[in-house]
Formats: structure tokens, C-alpha cells, sequence
């Protein structure tokens, strides 16, 4: 198990002026997102926030973009009113904007259309999403994840991205956040601002990339806090596989209807790519560590394993005629 040092963090001179947009899944007026805009904006980075109108967990990469403006209730936590443009700035903070689209889109609809506007002619160094309220572990709920759905969705764009996901999952407004360091939104913030800072360490963004390009990071961080008995995860190395579940189904005995149960299922955790001596994000984050998977966005097989199935199969599909 191998871990980002904590003393490394003693020595991080944080590359200041990183442009850096943030987004999630949650809504734009989520306290996670809102402590994680403050906690960047505060270590010197020049943050453009650009989330949701409403809630939009579980849709993935899913693109859907609006079609009308702000349709009845409004905004999630009454932050939009009924009848407001399909996106807009916030009255208070010309840097914090909301779109009606789901996460894939959003976070595209700030690449084109509010990044130029807020950095000019430079790039966006860095997409961070999150953090999560809940965590996302293993490859099923990478598909699943809008929060990883928009990270990838930069990814593809050629922009460095992290998706955070945090155990401490409360849905809840940002007016709710008392300021109070110990707050779980306060805590996650923390983790992104540090885990950021790490990465940006020795880069210059002007002429070299934070990530390689078609990577991006998955991180989760566990359930931690004065509320539990992990108070200062440290970052952990993993891999999506290894622990991840996937859904399974099965009849309750007492209602006679289908329920969902959690699988740990051979295919999902088919060790095929990946640092094999790392562990699985699932069990890592479920216990008192913060887990740092790296991911690419090239789905193909790698050569070792295409090969052979091209060699087996290669006859055969150019006599076969359709």
C-alpha cells in the first residue's frame, strides 16, 4: 500500500494561478462544491465554479442539453427562481455559475462558453469535480457517477481532471456551512485543496500538463470527522478494481419484489490494467485512507490481450461474409 507522503505536504510551495474550473454532479449550490471553490480561491488559484441547476446524480456522461429555461420548482435549495435563463452568474460572485444540463454538459457548456470569458486566451489548467456527496467506487459506478462523468468528459477534451467523492454524503445547501473548519464539506475542501497542491507542485502549467494526456484521477475519501473515528485519512494509491461491486438482483422473500443487493463480481475486478500490487479503491476508502486511483479514457484492451483474440479470431472475420 503505497502512500503520497503526508510530510510532502510540508514542502508544497502550491503553484499559484492555476485556472482551474469546478464542477459536480450536486448542484451548483451544494456545500461541498461551494467549500471546494473557497478552499482553491484561498491557495492562490484563479477558480471558475460552473455546476448544475439541480441535482444530477447518477447520470453518468450523459450529454442532455436544456431546452427551455428554469422550469417549476426552480433551482436546487431555492437558489434559482422558476422562469430564469437555462444558466446564469450568481448576484454576488461573477465566478459562480449555474447551467441547466446534466454533469457531461455543464462541465462542457464551461470549457466553451464561461471559461473564455473568465481566463482569456489561456487554458484551463485543471476540472475538478466534487466533491461527491457519497462515495464513487470501482468501475460500475465510474459509468454510473456524474460527478466521474464530467471529469472523464474533460479528460476526452485533452484537460486535466479529478473527480472527488466523499463518504460524508448529507445533501445540503451551502448557506448551511457555518464556516466551522470541522464542518464535513470544510474537511473534504481540504483534501482537494491539498491533493491539488501535491500535483501542481514543481509544474509550470504555462508549458507542461498536470496530468498526461487521457488521465484523469478518481479519488474518494472516506467518512471522516470529529463525528467518526477517522479524522486525518491519508492518501493511498489504488486502482478501480479490486473489492468494486456491481448490482445484482434478487426477489425479497416478504414482498415478493425485485431488490437490489451488491455483488463483488468477477468481471468488474478482472485485474487488466493498473499497478497490480495496488489496492482496491472500494475496501481502501471504506477504512481511515483517501484513495487515489488513475484512470485513462482509452477503453481498448490493452495490446497483450487484443492480439491474441485478433490472431484467434482474424480467419474467420475476413471470410465471413455479410
Amino acid at each position: 500500500m503505497w502512500k503520497l507522503s503526508a510530510l510532502l505536504l510540508a514542502f508544497v510551495s502550491c503553484a499559484a494561478g492555476l485556472n482551474i474550473l469546478v464542477t459536480n454532479d450536486d448542484s451548483w449550490a451544494s456545500a461541498n462544491i461551494r467549500a471546494a471553490f473557497d478552499a482553491l480561491k484561498a491557495d492562490g488559484h484563479n477558480v471558475l465554479l460552473v455546476g448544475p441547476a439541480i441535482q444530477q446524480s447518477g447520470k453518468g456522461g450523459t450529454f442532455v442539453l436544456p431546452t427551455t429555461n428554469i422550469t417549476h420548482p426552480g433551482g436546487e435549495f431555492d437558489s434559482i427562481p422558476a422562469g430564469a435563463p437555462f444558466f446564469g452568474a450568481d448576484s454576488q460572485n461573477g465566478d459562480l455559475f449555474y447551467f441547466n444540463g446534466t454533469p457531461s454538459a455543464t462541465v462542457t457548456f464551461g470549457i466553451d462558453i464561461i471559461a473564455p470569458k473568465k481566463f482569456g486566451s489561456t487554458p484551463i489548467d485543471l476540472v475538478v469535480s466534487g466533491p461527491n456527496e457519497g462515495q464513487n467506487n470501482g468501475p460500475f459506478l465510474y459509468t454510473l457517477s456524474g460527478t466521474i462523468g464530467a471529469t472523464y468528459t474533460a479528460v476526452e477534451r485533452g484537460i486535466p481532471a479529478i473527480a472527488f467523492s466523499a463518504g460524508n454524503g448529507t445533501h445540503r445547501s451551502f448557506t448551511t456551512n457555518t464556516g466551522e473548519p470541522n464542518d464535513p464539506a470544510n474537511l473534504a475542501a481540504q483534501v482537494v485543496k491539498n491533493l491539488v497542491a501535491i500535483i501542481a507542485a514543481g509544474v509550470n502549467a504555462s508549458q507542461e500538463r498536470l496530468l498526461p494526456l487521457g488521465v484523469g484521477l478518481n479519488v474518494n475519501i472516506p467518512t471522516f470527522g470529529p463525528a467518526s473515528n477517522c479524522t486525518a485519512p491519508p492518501f493511498v494509491f489504488t486502482r478501480l478494481t479490486g473489492g468494486a461491486t456491481v448490482n445484482s438482483i434478487a426477489i425479497d422473500n416478504t414482498t415478493g419484489l425485485p431488490v437490489e443487493v451488491d455483488l463483488v463480481a468477477t468481471g468488474v475486478n478482472s485485474n487488466i490494467n493498473g499497478v497490480r500490487e495496488d489496492p482496491g479503491e472500494t475496501p481502501t476508502s471504506a477504512d481511515c485512507f483517501t484513495a487515489v486511483s488513475i484512470f485513462s479514457v482509452d477503453y481498448d484492451a490493452p495490446e497483450r490481450i487484443a492480439r491474441p483474440i485478433q490472431h484467434r479470431l482474424r480467419n474467420s472475420i475476413r471470410s465471413t461474409q455479410f
